[in-house]
Protein backbone atom coordinates (compact mmCIF):
# COMPACT_ATOMS: atom_id res chain seq x y z
CA UNK A 1 0.00 0.00 0.00
CA UNK A 2 2.48 2.66 0.96
CA UNK A 3 5.01 1.38 -1.72
CA UNK A 4 2.35 2.34 -4.38
CA UNK A 5 1.37 5.25 -2.56
CA UNK A 6 4.83 6.06 -2.91
CA UNK A 7 5.08 5.62 -6.76
CA UNK A 8 2.08 7.69 -7.25
CA UNK A 9 3.69 10.29 -5.57
CA UNK A 10 6.82 9.68 -7.75
CA UNK A 11 4.88 9.67 -10.99
CA UNK A 12 2.83 12.93 -10.21
CA UNK A 13 5.82 14.60 -9.48
CA UNK A 14 7.57 13.38 -12.81
CA UNK A 15 4.47 14.81 -14.42
CA UNK A 16 4.53 17.78 -13.01
CA UNK A 17 7.95 18.25 -14.05
CA UNK A 18 7.82 17.26 -17.43
CA UNK A 19 4.87 19.74 -17.80
CA UNK A 20 6.49 22.47 -16.40
CA UNK A 21 9.71 21.86 -18.55
CA UNK A 22 7.41 21.48 -21.86
CA UNK A 23 5.53 24.57 -20.89
CA UNK A 24 8.79 26.67 -20.20
CA UNK A 25 9.98 25.57 -23.63
CA UNK A 26 6.79 26.47 -25.68
CA UNK A 27 5.79 29.40 -27.71
CA UNK A 28 2.51 29.28 -25.67
CA UNK A 29 2.06 32.70 -23.40
CA UNK A 30 -1.49 31.89 -22.15
CA UNK A 31 -0.04 28.52 -21.42
CA UNK A 32 2.69 30.00 -19.39
CA UNK A 33 0.74 32.64 -17.70
CA UNK A 34 -1.44 30.00 -16.10
CA UNK A 35 0.94 27.94 -15.29
CA UNK A 36 3.35 31.00 -13.18
CA UNK A 37 -0.07 31.70 -11.86
CA UNK A 38 -0.09 28.03 -10.26
CA UNK A 39 3.19 28.03 -9.47
CA UNK A 40 3.13 30.93 -7.69
CA UNK A 41 0.17 30.61 -5.57
CA UNK A 42 1.81 26.92 -4.56
CA UNK A 43 4.87 29.26 -3.61
CA UNK A 44 7.00 27.36 -6.11
CA UNK A 45 9.05 30.94 -6.50
CA UNK A 46 11.75 29.52 -8.76
CA UNK A 47 9.71 27.56 -10.94
CA UNK A 48 6.92 30.59 -11.16
CA UNK A 49 9.86 33.30 -11.65
CA UNK A 50 11.11 31.15 -14.48
CA UNK A 51 8.34 31.28 -16.52
CA UNK A 52 7.07 34.82 -15.90
CA UNK A 53 10.37 36.77 -16.72
CA UNK A 54 9.84 34.67 -20.03
CA UNK A 55 6.29 36.29 -20.35
CA UNK A 56 6.99 39.90 -19.05
CA UNK A 57 7.88 41.64 -21.54
CA UNK A 58 5.41 40.60 -23.99
CA UNK A 59 1.96 41.48 -21.95
CA UNK A 60 3.62 44.61 -21.24
CA UNK A 61 0.49 46.98 -21.84
CA UNK A 62 -1.94 44.40 -21.83
CA UNK A 63 -4.26 43.81 -18.96
CA UNK A 64 -2.50 40.94 -17.13
CA UNK A 65 0.68 43.37 -17.33
CA UNK A 66 0.07 44.49 -13.83
CA UNK A 67 -0.64 41.13 -12.07
CA UNK A 68 2.62 39.56 -14.09
CA UNK A 69 4.80 42.44 -12.62
CA UNK A 70 4.13 42.45 -9.24
CA UNK A 71 4.35 38.57 -8.79
CA UNK A 72 7.86 38.91 -10.79
CA UNK A 73 8.84 41.04 -8.22
CA UNK A 74 7.14 38.69 -5.49
CA UNK A 75 8.87 36.36 -6.42
CA UNK A 76 12.46 38.06 -6.08
CA UNK A 77 11.59 38.73 -2.94
CA UNK A 78 11.04 35.24 -1.95
CA UNK A 79 13.88 33.92 -3.85
CA UNK A 80 16.14 36.16 -1.58
CA UNK A 81 16.97 38.51 -4.62
CA UNK A 82 16.80 41.73 -2.90
CA UNK A 83 18.74 43.91 -5.15
CA UNK A 84 16.20 42.71 -8.34
CA UNK A 85 13.00 42.57 -6.19
CA UNK A 86 13.36 45.88 -5.22
CA UNK A 87 14.37 47.39 -8.61
CA UNK A 88 11.18 45.94 -9.65
CA UNK A 89 8.39 47.20 -7.26
CA UNK A 90 10.03 50.36 -7.45
CA UNK A 91 9.28 49.99 -10.71
CA UNK A 92 5.84 48.32 -10.44
CA UNK A 93 4.64 51.29 -8.21
CA UNK A 94 5.63 53.96 -10.54
CA UNK A 95 3.52 52.23 -13.15
CA UNK A 96 0.69 51.19 -11.10
CA UNK A 97 0.70 53.87 -8.51
CA UNK A 98 -2.94 53.89 -8.55
CA UNK A 99 -3.34 49.29 -8.26
CA UNK A 100 -4.06 47.60 -4.82
CA UNK A 101 -0.83 46.35 -4.61
CA UNK A 102 0.89 49.67 -4.77
CA UNK A 103 1.17 50.15 -1.09
CA UNK A 104 2.56 46.35 -0.46
CA UNK A 105 4.38 46.92 -3.38
CA UNK A 106 6.33 50.00 -2.23
CA UNK A 107 7.35 48.47 1.71
CA UNK A 108 8.56 45.58 0.11
CA UNK A 109 10.47 47.78 -2.26
CA UNK A 110 12.09 49.53 1.04
CA UNK A 111 12.28 46.30 2.72
CA UNK A 112 14.05 44.89 0.01
CA UNK A 113 16.64 47.77 0.68
CA UNK A 114 16.59 46.38 4.35
CA UNK A 115 17.53 42.93 4.05
CA UNK A 116 20.92 44.34 1.77
CA UNK A 117 21.93 46.38 4.32
CA UNK A 118 25.46 44.49 5.75
CA UNK A 119 26.58 44.32 9.21
CA UNK A 120 28.02 47.46 10.93
CA UNK A 121 31.60 47.25 10.46
CA UNK A 122 31.19 47.27 6.57
CA UNK A 123 30.79 50.43 4.29
CA UNK A 124 27.45 51.72 4.79
CA UNK A 125 26.08 52.67 1.76
CA UNK A 126 23.07 50.08 1.57
CA UNK A 127 22.32 50.87 5.45
CA UNK A 128 21.58 54.44 4.57
CA UNK A 129 19.35 54.36 0.93
CA UNK A 130 16.78 51.67 2.96
CA UNK A 131 16.87 54.26 5.99
CA UNK A 132 15.67 57.24 3.46
CA UNK A 133 13.49 54.58 1.27
CA UNK A 134 11.50 53.38 4.75
CA UNK A 135 11.12 56.92 5.18
CA UNK A 136 9.40 57.74 1.97
CA UNK A 137 7.25 54.73 2.60
CA UNK A 138 6.43 56.11 5.98
CA UNK A 139 5.79 59.86 5.08
CA UNK A 140 3.73 58.34 1.67
CA UNK A 141 1.73 55.86 3.73
CA UNK A 142 1.07 57.46 7.53
CA UNK A 143 -1.66 55.20 7.57
CA UNK A 144 -0.35 52.01 6.50
CA UNK A 145 -0.35 48.39 7.93
CA UNK A 146 3.05 48.38 7.48
CA UNK A 147 3.85 51.34 9.60
CA UNK A 148 4.81 49.51 12.57
CA UNK A 149 6.72 47.08 11.49
CA UNK A 150 8.62 49.83 9.03
CA UNK A 151 9.41 52.27 12.16
CA UNK A 152 11.51 48.97 13.39
CA UNK A 153 13.42 48.54 10.56
CA UNK A 154 14.54 52.07 10.34
CA UNK A 155 15.52 51.93 14.52
CA UNK A 156 17.22 48.23 13.55
CA UNK A 157 19.13 50.66 10.77
CA UNK A 158 19.65 53.65 12.67
CA UNK A 159 21.19 51.32 15.44
CA UNK A 160 23.29 50.18 13.03
CA UNK A 161 24.77 53.60 12.08
CA UNK A 162 24.55 54.18 15.82
CA UNK A 163 26.68 51.21 16.33
CA UNK A 164 29.20 52.13 13.55
CA UNK A 165 29.85 55.18 14.38
CA UNK A 166 30.66 54.60 18.02
CA UNK A 167 33.16 51.99 18.05
CA UNK A 168 35.10 54.05 15.46
CA UNK A 169 35.31 56.15 18.68
CA UNK A 170 35.72 53.90 20.82
CA UNK A 171 38.42 52.32 18.49
CA UNK A 172 40.58 55.44 19.10
CA UNK A 173 40.40 54.91 22.79
CA UNK A 174 41.55 51.49 22.62
CA UNK A 175 44.55 52.50 20.38
CA UNK A 176 45.40 55.58 23.10
CA UNK A 177 44.34 58.10 19.84
CA UNK A 178 42.73 60.05 23.00
CA UNK A 179 41.80 63.53 20.78
CA UNK A 180 40.49 62.05 18.33
CA UNK A 181 38.64 59.34 20.36
CA UNK A 182 37.30 62.84 22.29
CA UNK A 183 36.23 64.41 18.87
CA UNK A 184 34.86 61.56 16.98
CA UNK A 185 32.29 61.12 20.28
CA UNK A 186 31.35 64.63 20.52
CA UNK A 187 30.42 63.86 16.72
CA UNK A 188 28.55 61.07 17.74
CA UNK A 189 26.72 62.71 20.67
CA UNK A 190 25.95 65.39 17.87
CA UNK A 191 24.99 63.23 14.87
CA UNK A 192 22.98 60.32 17.53
CA UNK A 193 21.10 62.64 20.03
CA UNK A 194 19.03 60.07 21.33
CA UNK A 195 21.18 57.02 20.57
CA UNK A 196 21.33 54.16 22.74
CA UNK A 197 24.70 54.03 22.95
CA UNK A 198 24.86 57.63 24.25
CA UNK A 199 25.48 56.49 27.91
CA UNK A 200 28.40 54.97 26.94
CA UNK A 201 29.34 57.81 24.81
CA UNK A 202 29.13 59.89 27.91
CA UNK A 203 31.86 57.75 29.83
CA UNK A 204 34.55 56.54 27.09
CA UNK A 205 34.87 60.73 25.93
CA UNK A 206 35.60 61.49 29.45
CA UNK A 207 38.08 58.10 30.04
CA UNK A 208 39.68 59.14 26.84
CA UNK A 209 39.92 62.74 28.64
CA UNK A 210 41.50 61.50 31.79
CA UNK A 211 44.13 59.34 29.89
CA UNK A 212 44.98 62.47 28.01
CA UNK A 213 45.29 65.01 30.90
CA UNK A 214 47.13 62.33 33.02
CA UNK A 215 49.44 61.89 30.22
CA UNK A 216 49.90 65.09 29.48
CA UNK A 217 53.42 67.33 29.41
CA UNK A 218 52.82 69.92 32.84
CA UNK A 219 52.04 73.22 30.16
CA UNK A 220 48.80 71.14 28.77
CA UNK A 221 48.25 69.26 32.08
CA UNK A 222 45.75 71.75 33.67
CA UNK A 223 43.68 72.80 30.61
CA UNK A 224 43.45 68.99 29.65
CA UNK A 225 42.17 68.29 33.20
CA UNK A 226 39.86 70.89 33.14
CA UNK A 227 38.33 69.40 30.17
CA UNK A 228 38.09 66.04 31.38
CA UNK A 229 36.42 67.36 34.68
CA UNK A 230 33.95 69.28 32.57
CA UNK A 231 32.98 65.15 30.84
CA UNK A 232 32.86 64.31 34.01
CA UNK A 233 30.33 66.70 35.20
CA UNK A 234 28.17 66.00 32.32
CA UNK A 235 28.27 61.98 32.13
CA UNK A 236 27.48 62.77 36.19
CA UNK A 237 24.27 64.98 35.12
CA UNK A 238 23.32 63.31 32.45
CA UNK A 239 23.93 59.35 34.06
CA UNK A 240 23.74 59.99 37.60
CA UNK A 241 22.60 56.17 37.80
CA UNK A 242 25.35 54.76 35.39
CA UNK A 243 27.26 51.41 36.17
CA UNK A 244 30.20 53.49 34.53
CA UNK A 245 29.77 56.12 37.80
CA UNK A 246 31.97 54.46 40.59
CA UNK A 247 34.79 54.22 38.13
CA UNK A 248 34.05 57.70 36.67
CA UNK A 249 34.19 59.22 40.06
CA UNK A 250 37.94 57.33 41.14
CA UNK A 251 39.46 58.76 38.03
CA UNK A 252 37.61 62.47 38.90
CA UNK A 253 39.23 62.59 41.95
CA UNK A 254 42.73 61.72 40.89
CA UNK A 255 42.28 64.63 37.99
CA UNK A 256 40.79 67.16 41.35
CA UNK A 257 44.00 65.78 43.34
CA UNK A 258 46.45 66.43 40.22
CA UNK A 259 44.83 70.27 39.74
CA UNK A 260 45.16 70.96 43.27
CA UNK A 261 48.91 69.85 43.27
CA UNK A 262 49.56 71.81 39.87
CA UNK A 263 47.35 74.87 41.49
CA UNK A 264 49.44 74.85 44.70
CA UNK A 265 52.62 74.94 42.77
CA UNK A 266 51.69 77.80 40.66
Amino acid sequence: MKRGLYILLISILFISCTDFQKTLKSEDTAKKFEMATELYDAEKWNKSYRLLDQILQQYRGKPQAEKITFMHAMCSYKLKDYYIASFHFDKFTDVYPQSEKAEEAAFLAAKGYYHNSPVYSKEQKETIEAIEKLQLFVNQYPESEYLGEANELVKELDFKLQKKSFEIAKQYNTISEYKASIKAFNNFMLEFPGATLRNEAFYYRFDSAYNLAILSVDYLKEERINEAIAFYKALQKAYPNSERMEAATIMNEELQQQLNTLTTKS
